[in-house]
This record gives structure tokens, sequence and C-alpha cells, in this order.
């Protein structure tokens, strides 16, 4: 009985997400004229291709945000956020932006709509995700009533002839281009039409264009229907029922992809169909539209999108048919006049095809017809580390912990194999790294990082490829020896172990070059650690807090000339000059800096005094941090950190690495493991003395 009840349970479940109206929504039929009512009460369902995968990049929402001095838009399309993320692309709204404005313009029929769309970039830089987005986005785009189209069939057309055809159609024959249903309007007359449309629509700012005639099957029947009724236009449309178009590439409605194979057992009819041998018999013509499957990539991406990939691999033959839909907007099925189509054609490439593109003088026509966007590899840190952080998170990874940075190192080194080295000698790749990222260096403002951009015409197009570092990551994630915890030395050195045999390493020197980068990566890792363990050992805030107020005491009698009573004795004393130097040389503050330092604290506090504000040593980043170094400084050596070392700790020695520990994990999201891990190592450096002090 229990399991009956779970199972109507899960039935009701079930139900309650069935919805009959979205479906008698997306399942509307109607005549012709109850369409050219829908028109005027919402003549955007007249829209082209490129007007629709324009509105709907929109209508996901559009940010701004400024970087580097400079305003960049960012669709919110491609964050991907209906998915949670699945496909989402980081790092180059540049080159989403150039390309959403090629959308654009085409939607305003400026030129660009009667281009093909190139994606060009190295390898595995989200060329086939950005393609993969839009036709994902295009397809749920019909779904909604913003983004409702309609296409049409024939009905009750059977003679005793094509009985035997229709009976398993229910007597109909669908536009097998899902062609828009204005086309059925005599070209001499559509502009008398679509006038008084306008006139009377609810919309009349949208301009509702009609481009095109009808596919050679509709058109056939549009003879035939004609001719049966003597030319009575109102009878041949009582056989029209006009129909809610819904894109869906699985079953191939409006969104086509092709792929390019071996060239002997490819030929172009794969783009624009190719004849019914079947139907020849009842027809008895190869030429008669009846007996011709208009079921090619350009016929079933008619009103979509079309993807071509490694478009510059396809054979001449195809592209001569690619040139011809894309310019004219029309393709040449066998034994058939041109048939116009409407659609979005975009492909993707990599940089040797590419090359030999330019380098083929036959292809001039080609690279005429060619909208190329550069699709680059990522050069911001924190956009790099978002992309695995999408695989590689708490909710995924289970079984499995994976230390704090590990991402961060593994991300921080592909970014440097594409960061180009800056030609100012007094700037390492890694300071160059950081400023991308949004960091503050002395002496560098955001018009020098601009100025770095512009210098490095070819930064991103080369280096290694995401899919390397997603490899490496899975191979220490399932090594049975990294049991518990995955720390980013053992993924470090996975990629380092596997530039032996990579295939896109060009040279030694290369391979060389990315081998000392990942030491560059393990030293900065080096810092990022003692700090951290740093701040864990002086973490007490109650002793930060009297440090900071006997600091603030002392700066205070000093800039203004004054003498400190001493709390415990009761006198008055000198400013503590060396209590002030010695956390002021924590975060470099020279000699001969040291009244600027203190008149700027001074002049800080009394701002927020003046705001109403209460000062706090958190609201002053460097102060902050020199409090933290002087009082770790103070510390260590009574936690005697390096007794790790040898393996000999007391009682309250341990205790006390506890209490560090504790703090690892609960400020920084370690794990007892890697905490562990962590003091350990950096308990090392300190007993070599490579500590800072």
């Amino acid at each position: 009985m229990q399991e009956q009840a779970e199972s109507v349970s899960i039935l009701s479940a079930i139900v309650n997400l069935q919805s009959p109206q979205e479906y008698q929504e997306l399942n509307w039929e109607g005549s012709f004229e109850d369409y050219l009512k829908l028109i005027q009460d919402n003549p955007r369902v007249t829209r082209n291709a490129f007007q629709r995968i324009y509105d709907m990049i929109l209508s996901y929402g559009v940010e701004e945000y400024v970087e580097h001095k400079k305003k960049i838009t960012r669709y919110r399309f491609f964050r991907d956020e209906t998915h949670n993320g699945r496909d989402a692309v980081y790092g180059i709204d540049q080159s989403l932006n150039h390309l959403v404005d090629i959308f654009k313009s085409a939607s305003r029929n400026y030129g660009t709509e009667r281009r093909v769309i190139l994606l060009h970039g190295p390898v595995g830089s989200a060329k086939s995700t950005i393609v993969r987005l839009l036709k994902k986005g295009l397809e749920e785009y019909s779904h909604t009533p913003d983004g409702a189209m309609y296409t049409f069939a024939w009905t009750n057309i059977a003679n005793d002839v094509e009985k035997e055809v229709y009976a398993m159609l229910n007597d109909e024959l669908p536009c097998p281009m899902r062609e828009e249903p204005l086309h059925l309007i005599p070209s001499d007359q559509r502009e008398k039409l679509i006038d008084e449309l306008m006139r009377n629509s609810s919309d009349p700012k949208f301009p509702i264009q009609v481009e095109g005639d009808l596919c050679p099957a509709c058109r056939q029947m549009y003879r035939e229907l004609t001719r049966r009724y003597k030319g009575d236009w109102f009878k041949v449309m009582d056989h029209v029922k006009v129909r809610r178009l819904v894109l869906a590439e699985k079953d191939r409605i409006g969104i086509g992809t092709f792929q390019p194979k071996d060239e002997k057992n490819q030929d172009s009819t794969e783009l624009t169909g190719d004849i019914n041998y079947r139907k020849i018999a009842i027809y008895g013509s190869d030429s008669d539209a009846r007996a011709f499957n208009f079921d090619g990539e350009f016929n079933v991406a008619n009103r979509g999108i079309i993807e071509f990939i490694e478009v510059l691999k396809l054979e001449v033959a195809f592209l001569y048919d690619l040139l011809g839909a894309s310019q004219e907007h029309k393709i040449k099925p066998k034994k058939f006049p041109q048939t116009d189509i409407d659609e979005v054609i975009i492909g993707h490439t990599n940089e040797p095809e590419y090359r030999k593109l330019q380098n083929n003088e036959f292809m001039e026509a080609l690279r005429d017809r060619t909208v190329k966007i550069d699709i680059p590899y990522i050069t911001k840190l924190t956009d790099e580390i978002k992309v695995y952080e999408k695989d590689y998170n708490a909710s995924r990874i289970r079984g499995k912990h994976i230390a704090p940075h590990t991402i961060e190192m593994a991300a921080m080194w592909a970014v440097l194999t594409r960061v180009e080295t800056p030609k100012k000698a007094n700037l390492t790749l890694l300071q160059k790294l950081k400023l991308y990222d949004g960091k503050t260096l002395p002496g560098y403002t955001e018009d020098s990082v601009k100025e770095l951009q512009k210098e490095a015409a070819r930064e991103g197009m080369d280096g290694i490829s995401p899919r390397y570092i997603q490899d490496k990551i899975s191979n220490a994630l399932v090594n049975e020896q990294f049991a518990g915890c995955v720390n980013p030395f053992m993924v470090l050195n996975e990629l380092e172990s596997g530039l032996r045999h990579h295939s896109l390493i060009k040279s030694d020197e290369q391979r060389k070059n990315f081998r000392e980068l990942l030491t560059v990566v393990k030293h900065e890792y080096e810092d990022i650690v003692k700090n951290e363990v740093q701040r864990a050992i002086s973490a007490d805030e109650e002793a930060i807090s009297r440090l900071c107020s006997n600091y603030i005491d002392n700066v205070k009698a000093y800039t203004q000339k004054e003498r400190v009573k001493n709390k415990y004795t009761g006198q008055d004393e000198e400013p503590d000059e060396r209590l002030m130097r010695s956390i002021e040389e924590k975060i470099d503050i020279p000699e001969s800096r040291k009244d600027d330092f203190r008149r700027e604290i001074m002049n800080y506090i009394g701002a927020l005094a003046i705001e109403g504000k209460q000062f706090n040593y958190r609201t002053n980043e460097r102060l902050y941090k020199a409090l933290e170094l002087k009082l770790f400084e103070d510390r260590k050596d009574s936690i005697k950190l390096t007794s790790l070392v040898s393996n000999v700790v007391d009682k309250e020695t341990q205790q006390k690495i506890d209490v560090v520990k504790s703090r690892l994990i609960k400020n920084y999201t370690y794990c007892d493991v890697c905490a562990t891990d962590v003091l350990n190592y950096v308990a090392s450096i300190f007993a070599r003395g490579d500590a800072k002090e």
C-alpha cells in the first residue's frame, strides 16, 4: 500500500508540472485571416532571424561596468543564469559585445545580415559554447510569448492520385521550409497589404518587412490550387492553416548544425536537400517539388540559425552554397530554382585554418563575405577561476576536498601562459597579471594597464587551453594517492608532468618557459599561505585592538608634539618611537616617510570623525596588515611552529597550534587534512629561514 501511495504521489507531481494552457499556446492554429489579426496586435511576430536573435539576447538584460576607465556592456544572456551557469562565458565581454553589435546592425539591415559570422580563436576558447548558447537561447525564446513565430500548412489538398501520399499526413502538407505565412501574399500586392496592417497596428513604429518568396513545394501547391479555383485567392487561402512555430534542435526545426566529414561520404545535398526516389513513382518526375525532401541543413535552419563546425574545413562545393546563402539569402536545391532562406549563419574555426584561408587566393569571395570575431583566451584571473569553479565545487565533487587556492593556482598558471611578456623592464609577468585582475601597484595607473593591453596585440590568442587544466585537475581528483584532499602542489605537479606529452606545445623552448611559470606560481602560493598562517596566528581581535589603540595614542602624541601617559606608572613619557617604527616597517614605510604616514593616519581618523564615524583598524587596510604582521612577529616564537618539522611538540604548543588550525578551517575554508598540511609546509619554510621578517 505504501509503494502504491508513493507511486500516486510521484504521478501527482508529474501532473502538476503539466500545463495544458501552455500546450495550447504553443500549438495555436488559425486561419490566414486570424494570423493577419495577430500581426495587427503584435507586428513583431514577423521579425526575421537576426531581429529575433538580437531581441532574444536583450531579453535577458544588460549590465554596464567600468574596467580600466573603459565602459563595457555585459549581456546577461551569456551568463546562462537560467541553467545555473552551465554554459556561462566569462572574461571576453568585449568580443561578445562585437558579436552582439553585428546582430544589432544585421537586425536593422545595415549589411551584416549578408555575412557569414566567423568565430576565430585558439582551441578551447569557448567558440562552440557561444554558438551552443545562441542555439539553446533561440529555442527557448520561441517558447515565450515575446518570441512567438508562425508558419503554415496546406490542408484538404489531396486529389485521387495523391490520397495515397497524404493519407498518413491527415491530408495536409506542412511547409517544408517553415516559412513566414506572409509569403502567401503575391509579391506585387504585399506592399499595399503591409501598409494597411501597419496603419491599424498596435505598434505602428515597428516596420514589417517581408523578404523572399514561397519555397518550391509551396509554390507548386499554390499554383495548382490557384488553377483549381481559377485565380480566386481567397479560396486558395481556405486551404491554409497557420500554426505557432516552436524551434527545436533535436527535432531539426529552425536550428541546424553542419560538420565536415570524409569527402567521399558527403555532398552538397546535405545542405540543400535531396530527391525522394520513392515519390518519383507517384509523381512521375524528379523535378516535381513533392518528390523532393527539403531537409538539408539550410532548409532545416530556416527562420533560425545554422552552425558550421570548423567551417574552413569545408570542401569548395560546400563553400559555393555558403556564398549564396550568406550574400543573397538563397540556396539552390538540385533541379529547383533558387530558394529564399532567412537564417543566421555562424561558424567557428581555429587559427591554422584561418591562416590557410588568408593564403588561398581562390577564397577571396568567402573572405569578403566573412565577419571575423576573435574569441581569445581569458586573461583576467578571477574570470578564469570561474570557468573551473563551475565544474569543481563542493556540490559536484564528493568524497574529496579541494584545498583553498588549488583552482586559483591552476588558473593563474593558465593565464600566465597567455599573457605576453611586458616590454617594461621593471614589470614582471605576475605583476602584469595582477594589474589585469584589478590589483594596484605603485607607479601604475589604469592608463598604464590600457597601454599594456594595447602593446600586446595577440594577447590571449596563444597559451594553455582550459581543457588541459580541467584534465589535470580531474587526474588529481581521481588519483587514489591523494586521499581525502587535493592541494595546489598535487595539481601543479600534474600540470608539469603533462607538459612532456602536450600535443599543442610547439617547441622545447615553449615547454621550458611553461615550466618556469609553474615555479613562479609555486612561489606565489608560498607567499599566500604564509600570509594566511600569519593571519591565523595573529587573529586575536582583542590583542590587535590593544596594539592599534597603543599605536594611535603614540602617533597622536607624536604629531601633536605631546607626551603620552603611561597606563601603568601614570607618568608622562615621550611617544614610543620603537613601537611605532616596529609596526610601520612591516609595510615598508621608510624612515624618511614616517611623518607623512603618521599624519595620513591622523587625517584619516579626523575625516571619519567629521562624518560621525568611529575609527576601526579594519577600515585602513595598510595599517591592519602592519598590525597583523607585528602581532605575528611577537607570537611566532611562543607558538613554536617550527617544532612541527621535528615532530616534537609539547602539549602547550600543540594547543596553540590547534587554535591556529581551527582558525584556518573557519576563516579560510581549509579542512583538517589540508590545514595540517599547510601548517607543516609553512613550518618548513620558517625552519629554513625563508619567512619574511
